[in-house]
């Protein structure tokens, strides 16, 4: 009762914030505690401006961390919210005014079990960036045999509170997603909960440094020995939980053309790195990048791009992959039926929809899109829009695609900024085509079916053994079945399914004991 009154107590507050700015029809459109929103109506500013996006963007905003996290997790479901609130949403600044400096060494010092001058001979007592979730100061380490004069570094402290902060507003989360799977059957395929469960789940990894400063160590192995794409090293003797500490990059911001070019730096391979960066991420490691927006990609001065922050990370295992080159090559080439096939074998889509119709409208969405100028092409937008129409075919939310369609999105608008004229993916085509000819192409089939085989033959001698196991069991003992077994093999009104069980352990028995 307690649990509910404070949920009750947090989701009036949400829904005076939501109505202050025009914006309950977050709250509307889940149709989920009705009383709370018909009395938050008597609240709302019929004067706030701007699109319902952006007034959506500024209240949640005010509602704090967890909001602005949230809402940067709604952007990617244009599926739910529509592309126009989904792309305002992607605008949402997730800044908040710093903490104080006295906090920063307190939770530096208790993390890191060292006074903050023994850490560091230099800490910036001004954060050069403040989040939701965290926030940044530059520092430079003691002088050591690597490196003399000491190293420059950036050093992310966990905002006070934001634990428990969250754990109340996901509590919250939960409750409306429940009783709106449970109200509504039609949002059941856009999966709630799960989404709520996923949400959760990345960011609790961003409140754990150390999984983040694990994220860049995985990445920077991935991209080991690339001079076009880096990431930064981490100081593991200064991260812990709420502290990672990060070599300091010396960098031009991806989009600030003016200065890549009096750098001496070539806009187009600036983008064209990009571009490979992040296939590669995507379709050669599965591991990828999720917020790469220009604020977290810079440019050195030997042209090598060097990604940040790596809180918000996305995973694709080897067969969705090989689905997705499917999709794609089958859209590149106005190949609709492979497209519509892609889906019906990854099981995204009921089998017992029509393939025909389903291929209707894969075309009807590409080709408003695919016959536009090159540099107009936005291979993230078509996915948003398949994504919107599956509801016609019962396909459930996939996810790790929203959010892997988000992450194409952010990447190409980074791509149109740096160089408009251009359409990144056909920078990065001789990329794309190689990858495709080595995993969709006989080649890769051949090796696909020869991965499987391997891992049956490496299943073989555990299942053999099994089998030795059972044989030996029923010499010694007999063959023991538990009562419920014995019960379902009682006949009910076919005579044959009597004996058909029976039959089928005489059979074993006889395979078993046969030399």
């Amino acid at each position: 009762m307690v649990r509910l009154s404070r949920i009750l107590l947090r989701l009036w507050v949400i829904a005076r914030v939501l109505a202050r700015h025009n914006a309950l029809f977050l709250m509307e459109r889940v149709g989920v505690a009705a009383p709370v929103v018909a009395a938050a109506r008597l609240f709302v500013n019929r004067h706030a401006p701007g699109r319902p996006g952006q007034r959506l963007a500024r209240a949640l905003a005010e509602l704090g961390p967890t909001a602005i996290k949230f809402g940067q997790a709604l952007s990617i479901r244009s599926d739910l919210l529509g592309e126009d609130v989904a792309s305002d949403l992607s605008e949402l600044q997730d800044q908040l005014p710093p903490f104080p400096f006295a906090e920063a060494r307190r939770i530096v010092e208790s993390e890191l079990d060292q006074p903050l001058e023994s850490l560091f001979t230099e800490f910036s007592e001004t954060p050069v960036a403040a989040a939701s979730i965290a926030q940044v100061h530059f520092a430079i380490t003691p002088p050591d045999a690597a490196h003399p004069k000491g190293r420059k570094v950036a050093v992310k402290i966990l905002r006070p509170g934001v634990e428990a902060a969250f754990r109340r507003d996901i509590a919250v989360l939960y409750w409306l997603a429940e009783i709106a799977e449970a109200a509504q059957p039609s949002l059941r395929r856009l999966k709630p909960v799960e989404t709520i469960r996923m949400f959760e789940d990345s960011v609790n990894m961003e409140m754990d440094l150390r999984f983040e400063a694990a994220a860049a160590g995985e990445m920077a192995e991935n991209f080991a020995g690339d001079t076009t794409f880096r990431v930064p090293e981490v100081d593991w003797g200064r991260t812990s939980q709420r502290v990672m500490t990060l070599e300091r990059i010396v960098g031009v911001p991806v989009d600030e053309i003016d200065r890549l070019v009096a750098a001496g730096l070539d806009p187009l391979e600036v983008i064209r790195r990009a571009a490979n960066a992040f296939f590669n991420m995507v379709f050669r490691d599965g591991f990828f990048h999720a917020d790469m927006h220009p604020g977290n990609l810079f440019v050195e001065p030997n042209g090598t791009l060097v990604a940040v922050d790596f809180g918000i990370m996305g995973r694709i295992d080897e067969a969705t992959r090989r689905y997705l080159g499917e999709m794609l090559l089958g859209f590149l080439n106005g190949e609709y039926r492979r497209v519509a096939e892609a889906h019906f074998v990854a099981g995204w889509v009921p089998a017992d929809q029509s393939v025909e119709m389903f291929t209707q409208a894969c075309r009807s969405i590409a080709e408003p899109i695919m016959g536009k100028p090159l540099a107009e092409i936005s291979i993230a937008r078509l996915l948003g829009q398949l994504f919107q129409v599956t509801e016609t075919f019962q396909m459930e939310a996939q996810p790790q695609l929203l959010m892997l369609q988000k992450s194409m999105l952010v990447t190409e608008g980074v791509g149109r900024t740096v160089a408009p004229t251009v359409n990144m993916w056909e920078l990065a085509r001789p990329l794309i085509e190689d990858w495709m000819v080595r995993n969709l192409g006989p080649l890769g089939r051949l090796r696909e079916h020869f991965e499987t085989a391997s891992q049956a033959a490496e299943r073989l001698p555990r299942i053999l053994e099994h089998a030795d196991r059972a044989a030996s069991l029923m010499g010694a003992d007999g063959l023991r079945l538990h009562p419920d077994t014995l019960k379902a093999m009682r006949p009910r009104r076919n005579p044959l399914l009597q004996v058909l069980p029976w039959g089928l352990v005489i059979v074993l028995a006889t395979l078993l004991f046969v030399k």
